[in-house]
C-alpha cells in the first residue's frame, strides 16, 4: 500500500484522529490498519438498531465519525491506511520547547523537528527546567516524542506545524 502524498490528516476532526490513533496504536490490531478495519469496529460498536435508525433518518445536524469515515473512503479508498489521518501534534511541554527554539533570536531559518531533537540532545530540556518552564517530570519524554514525531512527519517538517496548547 503507497501511503498519500498530501497532508490529509488536516482534514480529519480531532474526534475522529483519536479513534484512528487509537486503533493504529493498538497491538491487537491487525497491521497494518485501513480505514475500512476502522469503520468496521465503529459499526461494530454501536447497536443494531440504532445502525437502522441511522441508516433511515440521520437526525444528528454534525457529522458522526461513521459519516466522515465513509467520505474518506469515498475520497482516498477502503484500503487506505489510518495512520495516514492521525493528527500528530506535540504535548504541552514539547510544544513549549518547540517555541523556545522558534524564539531564539539567533536563529535564521525555521526549526525542523530534526533541530528540535538536536536542541534537546543539547541540554535544552534540562535549561527549561532550570528556568522554571518546563517541570521536572516533563522532560523525561520528550526526546521519545520528538522521535515519534519525526518517524511520523520526517525530520525536515516545520516544527511550528506541531505546536498545540491544551
Amino acid at each position: 500500500m503507497t501511503r498519500n502524498p498530501i497532508d490529509i490528516a488536516s482534514r480529519v476532526s480531532p474526534r475522529l484522529s483519536a479513534l484512528l490513533r487509537s486503533r493504529v496504536n493498538n497491538p491487537a490490531c491487525e497491521q497494518p490498519v485501513s480505514l475500512m478495519a476502522v469503520r468496521r469496529f465503529l459499526a461494530d460498536l454501536l447497536p443494531e438498531d440504532f445502525k437502522e435508525a441511522e441508516q433511515l433518518h440521520h437526525f444528528d445536524v454534525s457529522e458522526s465519525p461513521l459519516d466522515e469515515l465513509d467520505a474518506l473512503i469515498e475520497e482516498f479508498g477502503a484500503t487506505a491506511l489510518a495512520i495516514d489521518f492521525v493528527q500528530a501534534s506535540a504535548s504541552e511541554p514539547l510544544s513549549r520547547v518547540i517555541e523556545a527554539v522558534v524564539n531564539d533570536e539567533n536563529r535564521e531559518n525555521p526549526p525542523t523537528l530534526a533541530v528540535i531533537r538536536d536542541a534537546l540532545l543539547a541540554g535544552l530540556g534540562a535549561s527549561l527546567v532550570g528556568d522554571g518552564v518546563l517541570e521536572e517530570d516533563e522532560d523525561d519524554s520528550l526526546l521519545q516524542e520528538i522521535d515519534a514525531l519525526i518517524e511520523h512527519a520526517g525530520a525536515d517538517s516545520l516544527a511550528e506545524a506541531f505546536l498545540r496548547y491544551e
